[in-house]
């Protein structure tokens, strides 16, 4: 899944996106918008990690959400 996938998918995976961390806020997955350097750059602040394990988490992420 690329970020266009991400973009194009944004209403259906912003709810498994709020699941999977749910310390976002709804303003942040506004925000956000199915931007992935978005959503990884937000997982990072949010949870206190480095940005390597953020892009991790939601790569990780976007393999399991995959149709």
């Amino acid at each position: 899944m690329n970020k266009d996938t991400i973009k194009g998918n944004w209403k259906e995976l912003r709810g498994k996106v709020k699941e999977q961390w749910g310390k976002l806020t709804d303003d942040q997955l506004d925000e956000i918008a199915g931007r992935r350097d978005q959503l990884a750059g937000e997982i990072q602040q949010a949870y206190g990690i480095t940005r390597d394990e953020a892009d991790k988490q939601v790569k990780e992420f976007e393999e399991t959400t995959r149709n």
